[in-house]
């Protein structure tokens, strides 16, 4: 069965990109490059979801980005 997931990329300082999928409570990782990001991000998924086995439960839904100037 095939899921869908939610990922949002950022850089850090360092210059890596950063993987998170707000859906998995602590799925995050990195990665030098935009392959390797996403090559990563998938291998922590599959470990998110067998850690949390049949008990997998969305914890959240995206909604979308928003820049707010203050």
């Amino acid at each position: 069965m095939t899921r869908k997931f939610t990922v949002i990329i950022e850089r850090d300082e360092a210059g890596f990109l950063v993987s998170d999928v707000p859906e998995l409570e602590g799925c995050h990782t990195q990665g030098k490059t935009l392959d390797e990001l996403i090559k990563n991000t998938r291998e922590v998924i599959d470990l998110c979801l067998e850690e949390q086995g049949k008990s997998y439960k969305p914890s959240l839904e995206f909604v979308g980005v928003q820049t707010i100037e203050v």
